[in-house]
């Protein structure tokens, strides 16, 4: 099997993972909450762990949920993992907009979308939407959908919609649409149930790096607010920034964020 299958196998059996704990925390009337939200953190990364160094022992890992290894900086290969992206989503009863995350970031490599454009070192990705029974992944690059001339529509925190993506909704005559995880706010570019992702304020390395990977296949733009590429595994993990959207939208789209 490829990476490309390996990305979405394990996130997928992942996936499965945090479905069977949230069912059966609810079956036991737990309240749903911290708890189980730590328990889906820890064991999803359990299981992500396991598959990695059995399948790929040779490998490195940076994961949310584990300690940085600073030996994956000398790695040429290095899986970057989200095992519960969205954990408040995962802890409340009926919410769907939580992901799991796996991308796998190789020194000479790169994700390439159908215009071209790179996203140095990362070379395959998969995103689970486990209570959606969905894997988006490189193995099979999603088709983006034609958005049909509608008004354009941007995907934000649902707490903490931030001043950039404001700022390009009010330039482009946008829509703010709220969203949990990270890895469904860019899903939902990639299905086209919206047109872009526009984030400042921050985010780590694992809460990217598979949903831009998969977006890239697919044909998106994927840059920084200023249009420069995104880099990952990095010495510090934290990227400050990012936009996901259609490409036709780009230019207009990274010229009203730099802007701001």
């Amino acid at each position: 099997m490829s990476d490309h299958d390996d990305a979405a196998r394990y996130a997928a059996a992942a996936g499965a993972v945090l479905l069977d704990l949230r069912a059966r925390s609810e079956a036991e009337g737990s309240k749903l909450g911290s708890a189980l939200g730590d328990a889906g953190d820890a064991d999803a990364n359990r299981r992500l762990l396991e598959l990695l160094h059995a399948e790929h022992p040779d490998d490195a890992v940076l994961s949310e949920e584990s300690a940085d290894d600073p030996r994956r900086l000398e790695a040429d290969r290095v899986w970057i993992v989200d095992p519960l992206d969205g954990t408040r989503e995962f802890t409340e009863a009926g919410r769907t907009d939580w992901a799991v995350h796996v991308a796998l970031w190789e020194r000479n490599g790169g994700s390439g979308g159908v215009d071209g454009s790179e996203v140095p070192g990362l070379t395959a990705g998969a995103v689970a939407l486990p209570a959606q029974a969905l894997v988006l992944s490189t193995a099979e690059p999603p088709v983006v959908p034609d958005n049909g001339g509608r008004q354009l529509r941007i995907v934000v925190s649902r707490t903490r919609p931030p001043p950039a993506a404001r700022r390009v909704a009010a330039a482009l005559d946008g829509e703010l649409v709220p969203m949990g995880s990270a890895g469904a706010k860019t899903m939902a570019v990639v299905t086209g149930d919206v047109d872009a992702y526009v984030h400042s304020g921050g985010q780590y390395e694992w809460d990217s790096a598979a949903p831009v990977a998969v977006a890239a296949a697919a044909g998106l733009h994927v840059s920084r607010l200023d249009g420069s590429p995104l880099e990952y595994n990095q010495a510090d993990p934290w990227l400050p920034d990012l936009i996901v959207c259609r490409r036709d939208l780009a230019d207009a789209i990274v010229a009203a964020a730099r802007s701001s």
